[in-house]
Parts: C-alpha cells; structure tokens; sequence
C-alpha cells in the first residue's frame, strides 16, 4: 500500500493546481513584439526596372512577383474591362511561345504562375524550385513584353465574360456592390466595379497591345525575389539578363484623384420578387498613409470584423435579424472605402437598418472596452505575422508597398501602429468615417415591400435594377 501513497499524491496536487486555474477566462496573450523584416535587397536596374530581392533557404524555393501600378483605374471609360482582359491573356501566347508551349513549359519546370488585376495593379505571381528560377524568369519575362493576344483566345475570353456578367449581376450583392461603389467615388474610375457587356465587346486585340505598351513597361514595375537566391550580384545579373533590355517609356497620368463629399444618400435598387434585402452602408475613408488609417483599422475589426465583432453579435446572435453581418475597409492608392454589409428579411428590414446605423454611431460616443481592444489588437498582429512567415504572403505584401508608394517602414511599424492604437484614437476616427449622417446606403431588394419601411432613415431614391 506504501507504494500507491506517492501516486495518489501527485495526483492530489495535480487536482488541486487544476482547480486554481480559472477556466472561464482565456489566457491573456502577451503583445507581440515588433515586426522586422528579413534583410531585403533592392536595386534599380538602368531601364528603371526595380528589383527587390530576399533570401530565405528554409525551403528550395523561389517565390517572385513582377507588378506593375497598372490596374483598372487606367481603364478607358469605353472599354472598362480592358485591365483584367489583359491579365486574363498574358499567358495565353506570346511572340515566342504559343498557349500551349506556356502551359508545358510551366509543368515540366513544376511550376505555378497566376496573373491578378486590381483597381491599382496588376501583377505576375509564380514559384519554382530554385534550380528552375532562371528558365521561370525567362517565362515572365516573356509574359510581361511579348504576349501577343492571339485573336481566338480573345474571342474566347469576351464571349466567357459576358456569361460571367450575366451571372454576377444575377445577385443582389453585386448589385449592391457596384451601386454602392458607384455613389461612394463618383466619377472615379475606382466606382466601376465591373466593367459591361457593351465595354468588354469593345475591346480589341490593338486595345489590348496599346495598354501593354503603355503600362506593362519597366520603369513602371517592380520584381520580387524571395527564395534560395544565389548572391545578390548574381542575382541582379540574372534578373538584368532577362529584363535589362526591355526599354523604358514615358507613363500614362492616372486619373485625379477626385471623389465627392460623403452626404446621406439611401438608395434602393428594386428587385422584385426577392425575399430579403441586401443592405451597404458607409462612405469614403482615407488610404494606408494618414494617420487615421491604423485607428480605422482596429476599430473596423471590433465594428465588424469577424463572430466576434459588434455587428455580428448584435444583428445575428443577439436579434436575429441575418446570417451574417461585417464590415470592410478596402484600401486603395488614393482613397479607401468603408461599408457596413449584411443581408436581412424583408419584415424585418426597418429594425434591422437601426441597428446597424446604431452600431455605426456607438463607435464614435464611446471608447471601446479595454478587453475588446486587446483581443482585436492580438488578433490582428497574429494574422499579419503568420501572413509574413511564408514566401508568398512576404512578396505579396512587399509588392503591395512599392507599388502603393508605401514608405520603407510601413511592414516593420505595422505591428507596433496597431498596437500603438487607443480608445480616444478609434472614437475619433469613426465620428469621421462611421457616421450615419454621412452614410452612403444602399439597399437591394423588392421595392414595393421595403420602400416604405425606409423612408424614416431618409428620403429613398428607388432604381430598377438592370437585367
């Protein structure tokens, strides 16, 4: 019996120490510390090309982005479209290699290239083993200067992205979306969210050359290297060989950077027959540069940021009202937009609309609990760390600050500016940028059953929606 008196023991004390911890609360999670980056090469090749280069030998690897500031905001009005047609068939022929040849040569390097296309940018991604990386630099290369848009590749694309079209603006929430867009940057060429049938059936093979010539040029680009690199001499010798004759050319002015004053305006564009309303509200907000940003950041996640956030748990846990309610803050080069989104049943429209405007204007009376603070904070530095911690994720967020005209600091201060942010400093930020008074709403749904519930937030202007 002896023997079993040291183990009942232990397991005494065990159940004890057990009981002390008290397992209603979560552990606190210590602020984490600043961000640095990893040592990062750039240099400027004689054609303006920038060439940004990482090493990073915990896997064979190398990861590279070509972006260049050339998105759908350089769109011309009549052939809006024309920017993602472009990234669309960059890889489908080049004056060297046919369609085919591009996608054989990419799987026998193992590799995986994508093209993407904002309002701001469009870029070349791809990652190869590092044995590969010169042969995958000669392909992007040859992407970037020499895709000749073959007349049946683009008849294929308009024909498919009409049928796209069809379909999207099928959903309420592009309908949404757009109409709010539209109202938020007016004119801007940042308002079209997607382009029309009639535009994409005006693009053509010399539209498609022309904005290649005119934007798809070097001293308008910067490449990314991260990865098993060989020394950085070697490196920038390697990328010069691939892209040091590609001459440079005079750039196109992008649009002004001219939006319309935020002022209450409801919006209803009727769907008939639909039975809920899908509801946008918000207005124009500033970009990564102005002091306001990181105070707009935090307090956008604590508004609306995830089940966690204020507007989930009021208008789903709490009433009911919706499966799901967010908000975004959208950054783009010259202005953001903020907006507030969910989707309710049409009985319940009127309730639903207070609350949400309610949760807008509660964020700027008073500060945020210190609880709610702390865990946003710890949630968003977690997030932009484990982002950081991978190649991708790295030449993704590099690519963003070159080509956005981000300062140098902007990646290693981000941990420290979100963790830097107070109460005072959010409540402040949304009496600007959260404020009903102010909102552009928009509301998609059936006219005749939600026209009269929302004429108390303001006098409605009903559109029909456009088959």
């Amino acid at each position: 019996m002896t023997h079993w008196i040291p183990i009942f023991a232990i397991l005494l004390a065990s159940a004890l120490g057990a009981q002390a911890i008290d397992r209603t609360k979560p552990p606190e999670t210590p602020p984490l510390a600043a961000y640095k980056l990893p040592p990062v090469a750039e240099s400027t090749l004689a054609n303006g090309l920038r060439v940004v280069m990482v090493e990073d030998r915990r896997f064979p690897l190398v990861t590279l982005r070509l972006a260049f500031s050339a998105g759908s905001k350089f769109d011309p009005t009549e052939t809006s479209g024309l920017a993602e047609t472009v990234s669309a068939l960059l890889r489908e022929g080049t004056s060297k290699r046919t369609s085919r040849q591009i996608a054989e040569e990419l799987a026998s390097l193992g590799a995986n290239l994508n093209t993407t296309v904002s309002a701001d940018n469009l870029v070349i991604g791809a990652s190869v083993l590092a044995e590969n990386a010169p042969k995958l630099l000669d392909l992007v290369a040859d992407l970037a200067r020499n895709a000749s848009f073959p007349e049946d590749e683009i008849k294929l694309r308009k024909q498919n992205r009409e049928q796209e079209l069809i379909d999207a603006r099928s959903r309420a929430e592009t309908l949404a979306e757009e109409k709010f867009a539209a109202l938020v940057y007016g004119s801007h060429p940042y308002g079209r969210i997607l382009p029309t049938a009639e535009s994409i059936a005006r693009i053509d093979r010399a539209a498609l050359v022309s904005y290649r010539d005119r934007l798809l040029v070097p001293n308008n680009a910067v490449l990314i290297l991260i990865g098993a690199l060989p020394p950085k001499d070697q490196a920038l010798k390697l990328a010069a060989s691939k892209f040091g004759d590609w001459a440079k050319k005079p750039l196109p002015t992008p649009p002004a950077a001219k939006f319309p004053e935020p002022k209450r305006t409801l919006v209803l564009v009727d769907r008939p027959g639909s039975v809920q309303a899908d509801i946008r509200a918000g207005q124009i907000a500033v970009t990564r540069t102005n002091p306001d940003y990181f105070p707009l950041v935090v307090g956008n996640s604590i508004l609306g940021g995830g089940s966690s956030s204020r507007m989930f748990l009021s208008i789903r846990e709490e009433k009911g009202f919706a499966y799901d309610a967010h908000t975004e803050l959208l950054p783009n080069k010259d202005a953001s937009m903020f907006a507030a989104v969910t989707q309710v049943r049409n009985e319940v429209i009127g309730d639903a609309m207070e609350t949400l405007l309610g949760e807008l204007e509660g964020m700027g009376q008073a500060h945020v609990k210190a609880q709610e603070l702390t865990d946003v904070k710890n949630y968003l530095n977690g997030t932009f760390v484990i982002r950081m911690e991978t190649q991708n994720g790295l030449a993704n967020q590099l690519s963003m600050t070159r080509t956005m005209g981000l300062p140098e600091s902007y990646l290693e201060m981000y941990v420290t500016r979100i963790r830097s942010v107070e109460p005072e400093q959010i409540r402040n930020a949304a009496k600007k940028y959260f404020t009903p008074g102010d909102a552009t709403i928009v509301v998609v749904g059936d006219a005749q059953k939600l026209a009269k519930p929302l004429e108390k937030f303001g006098a409605v202007i009903v559109e029909k929606s456009k088959p």
